[in-house]
């Protein structure tokens, strides 16, 4: 009797001494997940500063974060002197085309390798994850020789063939549609469902986590592109925003109220589609490490 007493005893001691742990440790990981916010915003916030001053008072020091005079000169110059809203629409445009169709190429590769079942099936998906690792430095210049010879040069046609397929969306849709039982394939195989009308009517609509979350992501980088634009674009009236942004720096200087206004104007798309998008994003990474 007198041992069960002394381990409750124990026992009550170490509760509290688990919970103060606990409590030292949730403390210490708030404040380094507050130290990374800090890190995160405050360059966002001195963007959106700097957007409403002129160069002079922009590198003042120290650094003054509102302004006294909110000058609107620079959006003026983004929205006037470059006709920003072609380059905006441009960037919209592609972005939106884009990922339409990786969206469509991803999910069907994705159903291929995941759901149906052919030989060389696991080795060939291996060997297309493969070219993952290549880097896109290695088969620039190929590439730009093949865009050449399809006279695709100079068009928004080059970039969207280029980028109508991705390997990271195929192997993130993969293993979304891995979670997802094959028993429901194969009632429908045996309810005289084609392969593209399972894909279609039963896969699809259960894999609404990955599509959204390989939409999210591709949005953003094709939006956020500089190089492929850069390389296969020549047009003026062709260019994107990232491209616009760089013809605010001349030959000796650049107008950085200037481009910290466009830089405002671009990124806002890109917080809206986040700010509703976010739980679909971490759903979806989630998913991509479930199944192997």
């Amino acid at each position: 009797m007198a041992d069960i007493l002394l381990d409750e005893k124990r026992t009550g001691q170490a509760l509290p001494s688990i919970k103060n742990q606990s409590r030292v440790v949730s403390i210490i990981l708030f404040v380094i997940c507050m130290v990374m916010a800090y890190i995160m915003v405050v360059p966002f916030v001195w963007m959106l500063s700097a957007s409403f001053k002129t160069n002079a008072e922009m590198f003042a020091y120290p650094i003054q974060w509102i302004p006294q005079v909110f000058r609107m000169i620079n959006y003026h110059s983004v929205w006037v002197d470059i006709d920003f809203p072609v380059y905006f629409f441009n960037t919209f445009k592609l972005a939106l085309s884009i990922t339409v169709l990786q969206l469509f190429t991803c999910s069907l590769a994705a159903f291929s390798f995941s759901k149906l079942h052919f030989p060389g099936r696991d080795k060939l998906f291996l060997g297309y994850l493969a070219t993952m690792m290549v880097p896109w430095h290695a088969i620039m210049i190929p590439q730009f020789i093949i865009v050449k010879g399809l006279r695709l040069y100079n068009t928004h046609g080059a970039l969207i063939v280029l980028q109508a397929f991705s390997a990271f969306g195929v192997f993130l849709l993969r293993q979304n549609m891995l979670s997802i039982p094959d028993s429901l394939h194969e009632a429908a195989k045996i309810d005289g469902c084609s392969f593209f009308k399972t894909y279609l009517r039963i896969i699809l609509p259960l894999t609404k986590t990955g599509l959204a979350t390989l939409g999210i992501l591709t949005f953003n980088g094709i939006w956020n592109d500089y190089m492929g634009p850069m390389i296969y674009l020549d047009s003026d009236h062709l260019k994107t925003i990232q491209l616009a942004l760089a013809n605010f720096r001349e030959e000796y200087s650049a107008d950085y109220g200037a481009i910290m206004a466009g830089t405002v104007c671009s990124i806002i798309p890109i917080i809206v589609v986040y700010v509703f998008a976010q739980k679909y994003i971490v759903q979806g990474i989630a998913y991509a490490g479930l199944k192997g």
